[in-house]
């Protein structure tokens, strides 16, 4: 099994793969399985999910 040492740090080594996340225009941030669209979790609070690439905001 990988780990990521030292335990307990707060960060991973590398990119979250296959996934991104956007944000709603509520503030509510959302990650989305890139091989399907299809949304996957949302945060319960405002804050970014951890070492997932970020979308390009649609115009």
């Amino acid at each position: 099994m990988a780990t990521n040492p030292p335990t307990g740090d707060g960060h991973r080594n590398g990119a979250v793969k296959d996934r991104s996340q956007f944000q709603h225009p509520n503030g509510t941030w959302f990650k989305r399985d890139t091989n399907t669209g299809r949304i996957m979790d949302g945060k319960a609070d405002d804050t970014k999910f951890k070492g997932v690439r970020r979308e390009k905001p649609s115009k």
